[in-house]
């Protein structure tokens, strides 16, 4: 395949990682597989412009993202666009796209599995023809990035911080709104704190990222308006696994829901793939099943399977 990759710069991990040795390294990788690659590193605020070259580049088959998931929604909407092959190099807090596809989450490990990987079609979503790869949510999560954007950080830790006490000042105060909505063919409208559609449903992790994005379906849920206490309560189900079994919680899956919100409001917000955004009265979301081209880990032959068990084996036998 002929691959550009871009890489930001200012993308968690790579700020502490040499990139010119990085490039070096991911250039090996791929030209050993037979692949021809170009390595770009650009900071964030140039990381959209740069994908988009790439995507009206001719002769160009895939393109290599790496950042964090920001970076990672971004370039997934350009390659879904373009139809280009996406590989992403997960150098972010969370990187759940890379989870959900299980990918290897360490920076130098994931460019021998790109690079052996095959190219598979997963699904996508949209709201109001904005593509996102993960989640798009409103209320409860809303607010949260909203406090977190007003304290600063300046590393992965920090966010992290950022985010629990931006989280406790969410769970003191949760917002409270009304909705309507029309999924599978069910019509409502409900006073909620909280919005979630998620490309394809969640997985039991706490994290909140699904399994698998080949279902062809949407994730759609509801809670109901909570106090303090409930959203503490939301929070361990979370942490559980449980999240449906949480009984504020309503869940769907669905191929596509409109949403409506009734009442005006000038602070009306949106967070798409972790992304504070302003959000329109009505906004309809969609999935795309299997639009989107991703590289992936290329399964094992069992033969192979039993060969790595075997030298896994013998190589504890040779430290006992």
């Amino acid at each position: 395949m002929n691959l550009i990759a871009i890489f930001n710069r200012d993308g968690g991990t790579f700020r502490t990682t040499d990139m010119d040795a990085y490039c070096r390294k991911a250039e090996q990788v791929f030209r050993a597989e037979g692949h021809s690659i170009e390595c770009r590193v650009v900071s964030g605020e140039d990381v959209v412009d740069a994908m988009e070259k790439v995507a009206v580049t001719q002769g160009v088959d895939g393109l290599i993202a790496g950042g964090g998931d920001g970076t990672i929604s971004v370039a997934a909407g350009i390659a879904w666009r373009s139809g280009l092959a996406l590989g992403i190099v997960p150098a972010g807090t969370m990187n759940l796209f890379a989870r959900t596809l299980k990918l290897p989450l360490d920076i130098w490990q994931v460019l021998d599995v790109l690079a052996k990987g095959e190219v598979a079609q997963v699904d996508i979503a949209s709201a109001n023809g904005r593509s996102f790869v993960h989640q798009f949510s409103a209320g409860l999560h809303a607010r949260m990035v909203r406090y977190r954007n007003q304290m600063s950080f300046a590393s992965r830790l920090g966010k992290i911080r950022a985010s629990t006490r931006a989280a406790l000042s969410v769970m003191l105060n949760p917002p409270v709104f009304e909705m309507e909505f029309n999924a599978r063919g069910h019509q409502g409208r409900r006073r909620v704190s909280a919005i979630s559609v998620s490309n394809n449903e969640f997985g039991s992790d706490a994290l909140l990222f699904a399994d698998s994005v080949t279902g062809g379906h949407l994730g759609f849920y509801t809670a109901d308006p909570l106090t303090p206490t409930g959203v503490a309560r939301l929070a361990i189900d979370i942490l559980r696994g449980r999240l449906k079994d949480n009984e504020s919680v309503n869940a769907m899956t669905v191929q596509e829901v409109e949403l409506h919100f009734p009442r005006k409001r000038h602070d009306l917000r949106c967070v798409i793939d972790g992304e504070l955004l302003p959000m329109d009265r009505d906004v309809h979301l969609k999935i795309h099943a299997g639009e989107l081209k991703v590289l992936v880990r290329k399964p094992q032959h069992p033969m192979a399977q039993v060969q790595a068990r075997e030298g896994a084996l013998d190589q504890t036998a040779a430290g006992l």
